[in-house]
């Protein structure tokens, strides 16, 4: 191993509101399709906010079995079913050979939060008896990593950290640091979100974080675009499989891209708002291409944090342009959530296959939505329509509740 290895990704997985698996995932992001349409898994009428993007037709069988999937909360169902589509793709079964060179990062933003709603809802109504003595080991955030562990035998370092938004971009910067260290040789990361809820809709309806276009769900998410009114609450799982590159060449696999590099900062401004200037925003992405060894020239595209609310698309455009000078005018920037919505800890996973699909196939998915342009922001955010382009690296923003700021940078092998 040299003493700062290629770290290359070779196979992803996907369970999104547009997809379950990563080739439709990103053949309907592609053509721009929405996610968004009202809430099926509870009761709206009392809700101010009504939709979401939802998973759908979601089938696990393929990987869990209906015993095992009755002990895990949904968004450990993603897990373990995106991580087994990556496995899949890579090539990799695990066996006793590569069980504890094996690593596991899958984090989240809120664990099982509709499996604890419903526990409180038993014991207020109840009783205490009847609480699920399975409670804990189904909602408890860690979980869905653990899950995954558990289904495919994986004995190495298991991790989950709640990182809010920022969860899923923080397990490939954290799985890149653990495959640089030599403590495995194959690292399973990404992150995953399944919190509807009518209490964690409600929530963030009572922040004002959420858009109310209730009779229109799919223009609802418009990121940089001047009507914008908030995020689209959603839900959903991405996974990579990333390896040392000579790892990956020995054992003859083929390499998607490579994770040239990630950085982390805090804002320390706000609990839920971001810095307005974005100034460790812009920190976080310089510190990304000094640790890929890129110049800001080197980078074609942006897929951003841009979740539609007024202060954070500006925020990310000024943080942009600070980080890439006049280069930034030269930039395609497309915000996925325009047709995902918000997948939390989910998202930055999630924006991280699309990296992939998007070097593999050198087309940048578009912004939808993106009717009348903020004047505040400028870019070129690909508007509405795919655009093929010559792409060989790409950044991808997340940023969290509480001000955690992570970035990763993509390069074509």
């Amino acid at each position: 191993m040299t003493e700062k290895a290629r770290i290359v990704v070779t196979g992803v997985g996907a369970v999104t509101p547009i997809g379950n698996d990563a080739e439709t995932f990103w053949s309907n992001l592609v053509a721009g399709k929405s996610g968004a349409a009202p809430i099926t898994q509870f009761d709206t009428d009392d809700l101010i906010v009504k939709f979401a993007c939802e998973v759908k037709d979601f089938d696990f069988s393929d990987y869990i079995d209906a015993k095992a999937a009755r002990r895990m909360d949904r968004f450990s169902q993603f897990a373990v079913v995106a991580a087994g589509q990556a496995l899949d793709q890579a090539g990799i079964a695990i066996d006793e050979s590569n069980a504890e060179r094996t690593a596991i990062i899958m984090n989240t933003g809120g664990g099982g939060v509709p499996t604890m709603v419903n526990e409180v809802r038993t014991h207020d109504n109840r009783g205490p008896r009847r609480v699920s003595p399975f409670f804990i080991p189904i909602f408890a955030p860690n979980m869905a990593a653990a899950q995954v562990s558990l289904t495919f035998g994986v004995t190495g370092p298991v991790m989950a950290s709640v990182a809010a938004c920022a969860a899923g971009a923080q397990a490939l910067v954290d799985g890149y640091h653990l495959l640089q260290r030599g403590d495995a040789d194959t690292v399973i990361a990404g992150g995953t979100e399944a919190a509807l809820s009518q209490v964690s809709v409600s929530a963030f309806a009572n922040m004002q974080a959420l858009s109310r276009r209730n009779d229109c769900p799919e223009e609802a998410s418009r990121p940089f675009d001047l009507d914008r009114d908030g995020f689209v609450f959603a839900e959903g799982c991405g996974a990579l499989i990333l390896e040392r590159e000579e790892d990956a060449k020995a054992r003859g696999a083929e390499i998607l891209c490579e994770l040239a590099g990630g950085a982390l900062t805090a804002d320390a401004f706000h609990i839920t708002a971001p810095e307005p200037e974005g100034r460790s925003v812009t920190r976080a992405m310089k510190l990304a291409l000094k640790h890929a060894g890129m110049a800001p020239e080197d980078i074609q595209a942006v897929y951003a944090h841009a979740t539609s609310t007024p202060i954070g698309d500006i925020a990310e455009t000024k943080a942009i342009k600070q980080a890439f000078g006049d280069h930034a005018y030269d930039l395609a920037v497309c915000s996925p959530k325009s047709q995902l919505g918000h997948l939390v800890g989910a998202a930055g996973a999630v924006s991280a296959v699309a990296c992939v699909m998007t070097l593999r196939d050198q087309v940048m998915a578009p912004t939808i939505n993106l009717d009348t342009p903020d004047p505040e922001c400028d870019l070129d955010y690909v508007p509405n329509t795919a655009r093929e382009m010559k792409l060989d690296a790409i950044l991808s923003n997340s940023f969290g509740f509480g001000g955690q700021n992570v970035v990763c940078a993509f390069r074509t092998v």
